[in-house]
């Protein structure tokens, strides 16, 4: 067992923000074991993926933290969470974690019909996406999947020109509007604050803006 370590249990999506987030912030003590991002595509086999996961690291590390939303897991991987005393990142899902809480909501308000992409979702639109919904092999499938979206709302996690391109291409392939919102890293940090040390400081005693969104720049909204 290795004293004052943590074990996040972490959804793959997410590996290239808590790399960073770790290298940002020195995180020595933390170890991160992740499950495969595709594990979305069938949600009701997170939580048992979780809870191996859990089961087989009891007594290697101090505390274990569970970075993923509900996730579409409907309830299910908080009730296993609530009976192993483990807990997880806020919200439903990664968009509300990355965007946080109030500005989700209110993205949603002003436009349900939105469909929403991070940097995970940019790199992979093609394989997880056109082929995961199998729209390159049924393009008529399009109107069931997207005929209730008005617009493509991008939660960029890093300023890259590169990532902004290819989602300005997904929205018009799917024919929809574009919107691109800066996050950061800023609400997903705010959201490990589990696992970090207990002599580090809380969220609110931090700079303005936390070091990742200080590392990335300021978050402009422009579409």
């Amino acid at each position: 067992m290795r004293m004052g370590s943590t074990l996040v249990i972490a959804c793959g999506a997410l590996a290239r923000e808590l790399r960073e987030l770790q290298r940002l912030n020195g995180w020595r003590h933390v170890e991160v074991e992740y499950l495969p991002a595709e594990l979305h595509n069938t949600p009701s086999e997170i939580a048992p993926a979780v809870r191996a996961r859990i089961e087989a690291a009891r007594g290697r590390h101090s505390s274990i933290f569970v970075a993923y939303a509900d996730c579409g897991t409907g309830g299910r991987l908080d009730a296993l969470l609530a009976g192993l005393g483990v807990e997880r990142l806020p919200g439903a899902h990664c968009y509300e974690f990355y965007a946080g809480g109030e500005a989700f909501r209110e993205l949603h308000e002003a436009e349900p019909g939105t469909f929403y992409l991070t940097d995970f979702l940019v790199r992979n639109f093609e394989p997880l996406v056109i082929r995961g919904l199998g729209l390159d092999r049924h393009p008529e499938l399009h109107p069931a999947y997207f005929g209730n979206y008005r617009r493509l709302v991008y939660l960029a996690q890093s300023k890259s020109p590169e990532l902004e391109k290819k989602a300005r291409a997904c929205a018009a392939r799917l024919g929809l509007e574009y919107d691109y919102r800066f996050t950061g890293l800023e609400h997903l940090e705010r959201g490990l604050h589990p696992v970090k040390p207990a002599a580090g400081p809380a969220p609110s005693q931090r700079p303005a803006g936390g070091r990742a969104a200080r590392a990335a720049g300021a978050p402009p909204a422009r579409r």
